[in-house]
């Protein structure tokens, strides 16, 4: 059996979701079967994709219309399609990149092997690419004394690192020189900016409540 699931990221009528349903029932899937969902890809949350999860069985086949709309970002994808091979579940993509993969065949199991060695070795690449760039960027700071406060340099390299799902946050914070606290008030765990951080970026932390947080929190 066939179970379906589309996406799209907005919801104010700007994207719809007609093609990737009927390219899905034109494969053979029964519309019934088929699980939506209006949101970013970036939501861990997605209401219609825990659904469709909870509603596969062994035997079954997830199939979506690209990549893309099953996964956050591709080891998220791949984490997605290991955790549904371990229950029985194949995996099918109709469009796109990945039209090839379809993990009930052969073929199509590695297809998706080769993605999963690519992104493994991405993440790998990114992780050395990230430490050096700490490493660097700890080098060009002040070694004991009070930390110092966060610039756009030290957030984009602390966004950049706490986007790896493997990275400590203690271990980030002591490679750019500033403390966890500082460190979470700017950034998410996801390696997304806060609102004072995207303050930052956006170069309108400029008012003076604004420095006097800034200051308070960076101190």
């Amino acid at each position: 059996m066939q179970i379906g699931y589309i996406r799209v990221s907005k919801s104010d009528g700007s994207q719809v979701l007609d093609l990737q349903q009927d390219s899905l029932i034109e494969a053979g899937v029964n519309p019934k079967g088929i699980y939506k969902d209006l949101a970013s890809g970036r939501h861990d949350e997605r209401s219609g994709l825990r659904a469709c999860l909870k509603a596969l069985q062994p035997g079954n086949t997830l199939v979506v219309w690209k990549l893309d709309r099953l996964g956050r970002d591709l080891k998220h994808l791949i984490n997605t399609v290991d955790d549904l091979n371990k229950q029985g579940v194949g995996f099918k993509v109709l469009a796109g990149a990945g039209a090839q993969i379809d993990t009930t065949t052969a073929n199509g199991r590695l297809i998706f092997g080769i993605f999963a060695a690519m992104a493994e070795f991405e993440a790998e690449i990114i992780r050395e690419r990230t430490m050096a760039g700490l490493a660097a960027a700890r080098s060009r700071g002040r070694l004991g004394g009070r930390p110092r406060k966060m610039t756009i340099e030290t957030l984009k390299m602390a966004m950049s690192a706490m986007a790896d799902p493997e990275t400590r946050a203690s271990e980030v914070a002591s490679r750019l020189g500033i403390t966890t606290t500082t460190l979470y008030s700017y950034v998410n765990g996801d390696g997304s900016a806060k609102e004072l951080g995207q303050q930052l970026l956006d170069g309108s932390l400029t008012s003076a409540p604004q420095r006097a947080v800034a200051a308070s929190l960076g101190s």
